[in-house]
């Protein structure tokens, strides 16, 4: 007798941030207070549109526990004690998709999305494993994370409001990438 092999999906680890409304609401108006400085990057132009925005660290305190719930549970699943953290926002206005991307680059253990606002209709992220799609509805205050190589993207946001989001790349602390 045969075996069939058996598949399985790759997993995707889901968090909620605790005090979601407050935070989101106050990192809301840091993004929109900071995404037209001089000093903020923009790359990967798609279709009239830069889907990632990174604003330095330092001038959005308001990230930080998002950034420390992103960090203790992608440590948590990976079973480190450390991590280095990239993370870029991603801001989508209506009509606007993001395209099917991975985070497989350098030495990329983890990547995640955490939504801050995003209206119903404003696009579901939808990760592509193989021949199966793991589909996510998009809520205030949720985590989701999953493996860098996992392609994924995010459909055209249907609402007549800005959908934002920030996504984060885990790697080894000791890699500055």
């Amino acid at each position: 007798m045969t075996e069939n092999p058996i598949a399985q999906l790759t997993p995707v680890y889901f968090a909620d941030l605790a005090n979601a409304e407050a935070v989101n609401s106050a990192l809301f108006d840091a993004f929109e207070r900071e995404k037209h400085g001089a000093d903020v990057r923009r790359t990967h132009l798609f279709a009239g549109r830069y889907e990632n925005t990174y604003l330095p660290a330092g001038r959005i305190p308001e990230l930080a526990p998002v950034s420390a719930l992103a960090q203790a549970t992608a440590c948590r699943i990976l079973d480190r004690t450390r991590l280095r953290q990239g993370f870029w926002f991603n801001e989508m206005h209506p009509g606007q998709r993001t395209t099917v991307h991975d985070h497989a680059e350098g030495n990329e253990l983890l990547s995640a999305v955490y939504y801050v606002y995003c209206p119903e209709e404003s696009g579901r992220l939808i990760l592509h494993d193989d021949e199966a799609q793991v589909v996510v509805k998009p809520r205030p205050g949720l985590l989701v994370l999953f493996a860098p190589d996992l392609p994924h993207e995010v459909e055209i946001n249907a609402s007549r409001q800005t959908r934002l989001s920030i996504a984060f790349n885990f790697g080894p602390a000791d890699d500055p990438a």
